[in-house]
């Protein structure tokens, strides 16, 4: 039961993440470009080229796996502990991605010339 709610869980926060990221709209300093929409458009974009699941996401699942299959070999359940430990390592490497589109975003709008503040 406990792998259950451990999965869902996962499922969720992978769920929750999809597409925020690269859907932000920064907050910019004094007045709005007439290029503003179209700079942002092109910059989540490029912000959506950053995979929630991409290679780091990958790692961290495998390395929560094996840590889960340790700490779960003390009560036996090395599989469960693997699969929760997996599922924990994907939400967290996928919420790193989240905030890397972010990034991707205020960093082109920036690169673009426009005042990003947050």
């Amino acid at each position: 039961m406990k792998t259950v709610i451990w999965i869902a869980a996962g499922t969720l926060a992978l769920t929750a993440c999809a597409n925020t990221g690269a859907d932000y709209r920064p907050i910019v300093d004094g007045p709005v470009s007439a290029s503003y929409s179209t700079d942002l458009a092109a910059c989540q974009a490029v912000a959506k080229k950053r995979s929630y699941l991409n290679d780091d996401t990958k790692g961290d699942g495998v390395l929560g796996a094996a840590i889960g299959a340790v700490l779960g070999a003390f009560d036996g359940n090395i599989v469960e502990g693997a699969i929760v430990g997996g599922v924990s390592g994907l939400g967290a490497g996928a919420y790193k991605a989240k905030d890397e589109r972010k990034d991707v975003v205020v960093d082109c709008m920036r690169g673009r010339g426009h005042k990003v503040v947050g």
